[in-house]
């Protein structure tokens, strides 16, 4: 189902930005309707706010009504516009610790803004998550939070259960791995047997799209381990 350029994946869950959705050089966000109230996950690299926010008000809601907005790791792709929507619309920005340096720092390397030829200015992280999983509670909803390091140190991947069907917001699966992020190959495939044991339904991936139903999303992440045990 398409409204405007959003697009409803499940129950609630729009993607509002990809680069079919938004801008070419950003990563897919999305946003949770709780009742009424948003969480929005990754911000795009940056030169696409408006259009990010065109797109969450063209799928009927008010942007005013994102009380969080979760970064998955560091890099610019995912963060880009994270300071808009925080100066806008004074949602709260959430992140594990280990990556949350970087976006406090404005850190070029470490959040890849050189490799994309652009900047990232020092952005405040409200609230840095530290455990292994973290529940976000949200009325009678929980949102699951999950450390997978393995791309950055302290990458997350989100998940929901929701009509029946598990949700997972697992950005970046692929990669790529290099020193400069702090990547860590072993600690990815720990991670990724995590998710796999979490037998999503539907997978919302950072760069390649929505993977549905649970085969396919096993698939997906299942090649990418075999690809790195090679």
């Amino acid at each position: 189902m398409v409204m405007g350029k959003a697009r409803l994946i499940a129950e609630g869950v729009y993607l509002i930005g990809g680069p079919d959705v938004s801008r070419g050089d950003d990563a897919t966000s999305f946003i949770v309707d709780f009742g009424g109230k948003l969480v929005m996950i990754d911000a795009g690299a940056g030169g696409s706010s408006r259009i990010l926010q065109k797109n969450i008000e063209d799928a009927g809601f008010d942007p005013k009504t994102i009380s969080t907005l979760i970064l998955t790791h560091n890099h610019i792709d995912h963060i880009g516009s994270a300071s808009y929507f925080r100066t806008h619309f004074g949602c709260k920005i959430v992140m594990h610790e280990l990556d949350a340096g970087a976006v406090e720092e404005g850190d070029s390397v470490r959040t890849a803004a050189s490799c994309y030829g652009t900047l990232f200015s020092p952005t405040s992280v409200d609230r840095k998550l530290a455990g292994d999983h973290e529940i976000l509670r949200f009325g009678e909803e929980e949102l699951h939070c999950l450390h997978t390091p393995g791309h950055t140190p302290g990458s997350l991947s989100i998940y929901l259960d929701r009509a029946g069907k598990r949700i997972l917001f697992g950005q970046d699966i692929h990669g790529p791995f290099l020193k400069i992020f702090g990547s860590d190959i072993a600690e990815w495939k720990k991670s990724m047997e995590k998710l796999l044991a979490l037998e999503a339904d539907i997978l919302c991936e950072g760069h390649f799209g929505i993977f549905q139903p649970k085969e396919n999303v096993i698939r997906y992440i299942s090649g990418y381990l075999k690809n790195h045990s090679q």
